[in-house]
């Protein structure tokens, strides 16, 4: 919004004519990174110091790795100071005259309250239970429902016509989209596209397990959906960016690269205090929240199936937890006794019980999310 009045003013004086830069969205995104970590470098230490002082501090696994003992009482909640730091720039830098932008940040903002009620609960229960998993994927569910619902049955001015258009479509990675996409049925998209959302969201809620695991692959993978974003909506004198690389023509989507933007600067501001050994915790709030973002972000620019690949880290520590329960439960069924494939699901836990260092982990799972987001990227040629 403030976007809105600085632009306008470019019209009043000469002197103020610079302000025509605004226009561009590559310059609003580099503002709205900057904000974002300037408020949460100005923020965190007070929020922290108020979280300590209202003893919300973290709730452990008793069943967990025995090193994890010791980030009890750690400052939780920490998610809450990332969804300020990211909603408010985007307000301040993006068009609120987007869709695309006010439907994201209704699904972060309502899941970041779903975390909130879930971290709000463990902490008055004081075990790690929290909310009952079936009230909130209800929740989830619920929020996705109408989002989806509204993008895909909405009518009317608020939803660009190429959206309209194109919005049954299902991009195939490294596949050019004007010869080959998949084209699903209404009600089969909608099942789809929820589960999307609501996946990613637990995703990277189950990957929040160590010292800044999480936040660093929703950091690069929110850079992946801001050049993904900008591509697809972007024109450059005429030029369609989008048509030339043979991407989904939604020229609506440049300004979620602003919000990419704040998602960005946020998790690095966020990552200051949340580096092992964390001095900060995001908990459910933002976990769920960063998760949903990303599930919409991969809904809006098309990139469902590859979202698969950028978010690989999220993909497979879920996987990991569901093959552990389904195998537990299958032998118990037939043997008697339930069986494990891995030492402790999520699968970075795993890696901890063999004896890995948490750094180790850490970083070598960044560096596996940079990989896979270089190679997403990638398919913006390979086409």
């Amino acid at each position: 919004m403030l976007y809105l009045l600085l632009f306008s003013l470019r019209e009043k004086s000469s002197h103020l004519s610079w302000l025509n830069v605004l226009r561009y969205i590559p310059f609003r995104v580099i503002l709205s990174i900057l904000t974002a970590m300037v408020m949460s470098f100005a923020l965190g230490p007070w929020f922290i110091n108020r979280l300590r002082s209202r003893q919300i501090g973290q709730v452990v696994r008793d069943d967990g790795p025995q090193s994890h003992l010791s980030k009890r009482g750690t400052p939780t909640m920490g998610g809450s100071l990332i969804l300020f730091t990211l909603v408010v720039p985007t307000l301040l830098w993006a068009d609120p005259h987007n869709s695309y932008v006010w439907l994201t940040l209704l699904v972060t903002v309502c899941y970041g309250g779903i975390g909130f009620l879930d971290d709000y609960l463990k902490l008055k229960k004081l075990n790690s239970a929290g909310l009952a998993g079936r009230y909130k994927l209800i929740g989830q569910f619920a929020v996705a429902a109408l989002v989806v619902g509204y993008l895909f049955y909405g009518k009317g001015s608020f939803l660009p016509a190429d959206w309209l258009s194109h919005r049954l479509s299902l991009a195939i990675p490294f596949a050019s989209f004007s010869k080959h996409h998949i084209v699903l049925p209404v009600a089969g998209y909608f099942i789809f596209a929820m589960f999307v959302v609501v996946g990613t969201s637990n995703a990277v809620n189950i990957t929040d397990g160590l010292d800044g695991l999480a936040i660093g692959p929703v950091i690069i993978s929110a850079g992946t959906y801001l050049v993904f974003a900008y591509v697809t909506g972007a024109t450059f004198g005429g030029f369609d960016l989008s048509r030339y690389l043979d991407l989904p023509p939604l020229h609506s989507t440049g300004e979620l690269a602003v919000l990419c933007g704040a998602m960005i600067g946020s998790g690095v501001g966020f990552l200051w205090y949340n580096t092992y050994p964390a001095s900060v915790f995001m908990g459910d709030v933002g976990a769920l929240a960063l998760g949903g973002t990303l599930g919409m972000l991969a809904l809006v620019t098309k990139n469902e199936l590859l979202s698969v690949l950028l978010g690989g880290i999220f993909f497979v520590e879920i996987m990991s937890v569901i093959i552990q329960r389904t195998w537990f439960a299958v032998t118990k069924r037939r043997y008697g006794t339930g069986r494990r494939i891995f030492l402790m699901a999520p699968i970075h836990h795993h890696f901890e019980k063999a004896g890995w260092a948490e750094p180790k982990i850490i970083v070598r799972f960044w560096i596996i999310s940079i990989m896979l987001a270089l190679v997403s990227l990638a398919s913006l040629k390979l086409r």
